[in-house]
């Protein structure tokens, strides 16, 4: 467990509390595939910003596609952000966007790596 914190040293603490609970189950040799397909896989909340005022700008809702969430990225195309309202709740929660997202993620990949009966006994 340890040794996927220092192969992510650049994960946030809030983050990195959140990724220690969820790969106290995966084996030493899968720790490095974890860190590896988190890192390509997780959402900085920079970019989420960013995104957000793209979104206010140019194209409403891409924040939402960039995080998944097609049904949301859909309808604040079509409202033009929810009247630019949604778009600026986003811009504003782009941090928490971002952590659900990168801990959603984290589950998966840990759950993806588990499966491959890399699990320590």
């Amino acid at each position: 467990m340890a040794n996927v914190m220092q192969l992510l040293p650049e994960i946030p603490p809030g983050e990195q509390a959140a990724i220690s609970g969820i790969v106290q189950n995966i084996s030493e040799e899968s720790e490095q595939m974890f860190a590896m397909a988190y890192r390509n896989q997780r959402k900085d909340e920079t970019t989420i910003l960013l995104f957000a005022l793209i979104g206010l700008v140019l194209i409403a809702g891409v924040q939402r596609f960039v995080l998944g969430h097609i049904g949301l990225g859909v309808l604040y195309l079509l409202t033009a952000g929810l009247c630019f309202i949604g778009t600026i709740v986003d811009a504003v929660n782009h941090k928490k966007l971002a952590s659900e997202y990168n801990v959603k993620i984290a589950h998966q990949i840990a759950m993806n790596l588990s499966s491959g009966s890399s699990i320590r006994s």
